[in-house]
């Protein structure tokens, strides 16, 4: 059985439930509260774990894994079910790189411990760091809307079925929601949201749905 340590309102941990979801592949969870006893991430024994004291982390066996892409696409190469990452080399750097605009650019800069840092040592009170998080999740999305409006129309971004990209996709349009951003110049992402949104994976995965949620 695999472990598997997140955060319910963690947007790494929501891709990697995503794709448990979709490979039908059961874990055990454990929740790694981000804000009890001063961020359960930064006590010695998660940190053995992770060193970097972030969610999500996974254990099978011996075997340890972080970072949520890497997670996901172990995941996809060593359990059954549908495949989450196109054979064709070419469709799969293009699904690799929407994955990373969000993944690598966008998440970073709205993560607790850079909006941490923001009030601590720059003094941003909460509409600062709304206002931080808007302005870069909404050039982030405005740059997944173009990248998939340069493409022909599809139920998900890059084709007939969920993979990467939407399992990126989903909770960073979530964040957005908690942020206050208007998805209205984004008919692409919206109309993909619905869909996947619709689908039984995605709503299990949904923040609202874990063990561990909170309103």
């Amino acid at each position: 059985m695999i472990r598997f340590h997140g955060y319910f309102r963690s947007s790494s941990a929501y891709r990697c439930r995503i794709a448990f979801n979709l490979k039908g592949t059961p874990t055990d969870f454990v929740s790694v509260h981000l804000r009890k006893d001063g961020g359960q991430q930064k006590t010695p024994a998660y940190r053995a774990l992770n060193p970097q004291a972030l969610v999500p982390a996974l254990e099978e066996g011996d075997f340890r894994l972080t970072q949520s892409l890497a997670i996901i696409e172990w995941l996809d190469e060593t359990q059954p079910g549908p495949k989450l990452l196109p054979a064709d080399a070419n469709l799969r750097a293009q699904v690799r790189a929407f994955a990373q605009v969000i993944a690598c650019d966008v998440h970073p800069l709205q993560n607790l411990r850079v909006l941490d840092c923001l009030k601590a040592e720059f003094g941003a009170d909460q509409a600062a760091l709304d206002a931080w998080c808007g302005r870069w999740i909404t050039e982030g999305l405005a740059a997944c809307e173009a990248l998939l409006a340069a493409r022909l129309a599809t139920p998900f971004c890059f084709g007939e079925a969920p993979g990467l990209a939407d399992i990126c996709l989903i909770p960073q349009v979530f964040s957005a929601a908690r942020f206050g951003v208007s998805l209205a110049d984004m008919p692409r992402l919206r109309a993909i949201a619905e869909t996947c949104n619709a689908l039984p994976a995605f709503a299990a995965a949904h923040p609202k749905n874990q063990p561990d949620w909170e309103a």
